[in-house]
């Protein structure tokens, strides 16, 4: 079945329907507001000219979610999901706007991070409410569909937000680097402004929880959170395979992070001239859109093979595609072979999530869906300033080494092989044996 045809099956669910327009429309403001961000930040010649640098930079954005997130995330299972993606979007449209007029008043950079941070973070948060409120709009058989389809989706908006931005900064009157950021951000707060109004579409009660507990007081309730928070992770665990599958995600994600590292460097050094950080952005900006394609690409397959090959194999499939497209880069540090790794390599990735969401979805009930989700996001933040962290170690300033794209090709290796051996549910022996 094609993807245009499964996603016109979905769209006829209204629930589906507006949950699928919030979250394109904030993940365009995402993509907007990233370019943003990297103008300031990753593609002046001053900042971010090295790994520790970058590795610096995802670290100040990541962290504050991985050690707030524990006693937010949970909030998921406890408020209105609804209620979480209206509010959450206007708040962070206050922040774009706050960022923007702090980029045009040329603020120290530690406003400029403060204000960053919090609007990552409150993405981050999003997006596990709007993964944990999807069961609720479709049925149990669409949820594959709907997990290769949305965030998929979502991933494209989110491009096609990067190279909306991306032309206006390109074309905006003026030559400072922050005034370009400007323009991205002013953007990034309109889409933002729009999922907030799209959100209000959604009734409060659509997306769940569908038992939230009553209000407690704020200190009862933090002890509460951080209580919930242990208690599924035990669920998890006590589960099998949602707790498997979180670390396999967890282990692919710290690959393409170290990857996606190498690929500013290599933007910046190899590909173009450190002193012209505008020819920089725009080599990365080729690198995000061929990244796009993967990602597509694995919208359109997976659905399709799923119905031939469980959860558990599919993954191993795409550790297996992840290690032949981190083998291109491997050979060579050309413009093609950047490219083409970009493409595979995200494919395996989005591939992998694709299959990693559902198992978790199906796996875990709703009461406790919320947490298991944000567990999810804090491995992805971990995994990533953790690699981030690790390429200011091992890339040599220029971003390209090719024993250490070989070593990462031989991890996607020893991933399969450790993760072929975990637990597989029930239904996927019977699906597939």
């Amino acid at each position: 079945m094609s993807i245009g045809r499964d996603l016109a099956r979905l769209w006829r669910s209204g629930g589906f329907r507006k949950l699928a327009t919030t979250r394109l429309l904030s993940q365009a403001g995402d993509g907007m507001f990233q370019v943003g961000i990297a103008t300031a930040f990753f593609f002046e010649p001053e900042k971010a000219g090295t790994p520790a640098e970058i590795a610096q930079g995802f670290a100040v954005m990541l962290a504050p979610f991985t050690l707030v997130g524990p006693f937010v995330g949970p909030l998921i299972d406890r408020w209105s999901r609804q209620r979480i993606l209206v509010v959450g979007n206007t708040v962070r449209l206050v922040l774009v706007g706050a960022l923007a007029a702090a980029v045009a008043t040329h603020a120290p950079l530690p406003v400029l991070y403060a204000c960053a941070l919090l609007v990552l973070s409150i993405n981050r948060f999003l997006l596990a409410a709007m993964t944990a409120g999807l069961p609720q709009v479709v049925d149990r058989d669409e949820l594959l569909t709907a997990n290769a389809i949305l965030p998929t989706l979502g991933t494209i908006a989110a491009a096609a937000g990067a190279a909306l931005g991306g032309i206006v900064t390109f074309v905006a009157p003026t030559t400072s680097d922050l005034s370009l950021a400007f323009a991205a951000l002013l953007g990034s707060a309109v889409m933002l402004g729009l999922a907030a109004a799209a959100a209000l579409r959604l009734t409060r009660a659509q997306l769940g929880p569908e038992e939230p507990a009553l209000p407690v007081p704020l200190a009862a309730q933090v002890r509460a959170l951080g209580v919930e928070l242990a208690q599924g992770m035990r669920y998890m665990a006590a589960r099998r395979t949602p707790l498997h599958a979180l670390g396999v995600m967890g282990a692919q994600r710290a690959l393409y992070a170290l990857m996606f590292a190498a690929s500013i460097l290599i933007s910046r050094h190899v590909l173009g001239d450190p002193a012209h950080p505008e020819k920089a952005l725009e080599n990365f900006t080729i690198v995000v859109g061929f990244a796009a394609v993967g990602f597509g690409a694995a919208a359109v397959l997976t659905p399709i093979l799923g119905a031939r090959i469980s959860r558990h194999r599919w993954i191993l499939w795409c550790l297996g595609v992840g290690a032949a497209g981190q083998t291109l880069l491997a050979t060579s540090s050309a413009a093609w072979a950047l490219l083409s790794a970009a493409v595979v390599v995200s494919f395996a990735v989005q591939g992998a999530k694709i299959a990693v969401d559902t198992i978790i979805q199906r796996d875990t009930d709703d009461a406790v869906r919320g947490r298991a989700f944000t567990l999810y996001d804090m491995v992805y933040n971990v995994a990533f300033i953790g690699a981030a962290c690790l390429g200011a170690l091992v890339l040599p300033p220029s971003g390209y080494s090719a024993t250490v794209m070989a070593v990462l090709a031989v991890l996607y290796v020893v991933v399969a092989a450790v993760y072929s051996r975990a637990p597989r549910s029930p239904r996927e022996l019977a699906h597939q044996d």
